[in-house]
């Protein structure tokens, strides 16, 4: 990962960035806060409004890059997620403008999933999220699951070929080959968002690639939350502030 210049004083993003700009959005801990439990997130109509303005200033130049599945981002902002580009799943699947994308799930997700779900019996709080192209064992419940939760998703990795993904309190098993650098470069590469600046906005490590892929198509990337060493250049503290800032609303 390269750094930004200084990671630690990112200054607030201009509100010029927005302009002739793709928006790449992570979802949860950029849009949404994180929940305890990933089923526990509630989306408004504050935001589904927000997201179908944008998709109009923006001429459909907006997509969502999700470690969750695209079916779990349907369910979750309904209607208008038909008219945004999704990528779900770190990147392992893709919808835009009716066409559909994705890998075979491989059968030994199944297997990992059992063994997960065995380990997480031992330990009340923690939980196995079933996703369409990977299983997540998060752990924010159980705090101090946390090192064997990650030992136990090092070796199953190693043991089915699976990519190991990391993230906020917990730690997921996926089809190898894609993150959300990939994803942007794939939609960065089609007619539709060629020649405009992309902008990533995400929280998570796992948003990392992002932030590098952007800088890579001449654009940048947002953090969201706390400082920490980052590839992004500017950063925004919460979910309701990057609301504001995509809503074009200054610091």
């Amino acid at each position: 990962m390269s750094a930004a210049p200084d990671s630690q004083v990112l200054p607030y993003p201009p509100l010029n960035l927005l302009e002739s700009a793709s928006l790449f959005l992570d979802f949860d801990g950029t849009l949404v806060d994180i929940a305890d439990r990933p089923d526990a997130v509630v989306v408004d109509q504050a935001l589904n409004s927000l997201l179908a303005d944008l998709a109009r200033r923006h001429d459909n130049c907006i997509a969502l890059i999700s470690g969750r599945s695209i079916a779990q981002l349907d369910a979750l902002i309904g209607p208008i997620a038909r008219n945004i580009a999704l990528s779900g799943s770190h990147g392992s699947e893709y919808r835009w403008n009716g066409t559909l994308a994705h890998p075979v799930r491989p059968a030994s997700l199944e297997q990992v999933e059992r063994v997960m779900r065995d380990a997480a019996t031992g330990h009340p709080g923690s939980l196995v999220e079933t996703k369409s192209f990977g299983v997540a064992l998060h752990y924010r419940l159980a705090p101090e699951f946390e090192s064997e939760a990650r030992a136990l998703a090092a070796r199953l990795a190693g043991q089915f070929d699976l990519a190991l993904q990391e993230g906020k309190m917990m730690v997921e098993l996926r089809v190898p080959g894609s993150d959300k650098g990939v994803a942007v470069t794939t939609m960065m590469r089609r007619r539709e968002m060629a020649g405009t600046r992309p902008v990533f906005i995400g929280d998570d490590v796992t948003d990392e690639e992002g932030f590098e892929a952007a800088r890579t198509f001449g654009g940048t990337g947002i953090l969201v939350g706390p400082p920490r060493e980052t590839a992004a250049s500017y950063r925004l503290p919460d979910p309701a502030a990057v609301r504001h800032w995509l809503a074009g609303e200054s610091q």
